[in-house]
């Protein structure tokens, strides 16, 4: 039972990650940063049709659920992602994904008795 706990507890954790990611624009900002690698701001808001401070808002916002974290490069602010955090929600994904399986198996199962 306490493993069961601490899965739904990991599960729980993750929430901000997916409340980040449900809107459009920080899901293509994170997007561009996975095929680009780290970009500052001003790279970030050259594609986005908003300005820099709208950019820099979902960019707080990415990095408060731990998607991102930021540096200097001279004047300019640039962003990576947080890879630790992505290998945390991916594991999380897979154990959704699981227990989605294992139920459509009973329920399969359960049908052809």
């Amino acid at each position: 039972m306490a493993r069961k706990r601490s899965a739904v507890a990991r599960l729980a954790n993750t929430a901000p990650v997916f409340a980040a990611l449900g809107d459009a624009t920080r899901l293509r900002m994170v997007a561009r940063l996975c095929r680009g690698g780290p970009l500052s701001t001003a790279s970030l808001t050259e594609v986005a049709d908003m300005s820099r401070q709208a950019i820099a808002k979902h960019l707080r916002v990415l990095e408060g659920a731990g998607l991102l974290r930021s540096g200097r490069a001279g004047r300019e602010r640039v962003w990576e992602l947080e890879t630790k955090r992505l290998a945390e929600i991916r594991r999380s994904l897979e154990q959704i994904a699981a227990q989605w399986d294992e139920a459509l198996e009973r329920l399969r199962r359960l049908v052809e008795e």
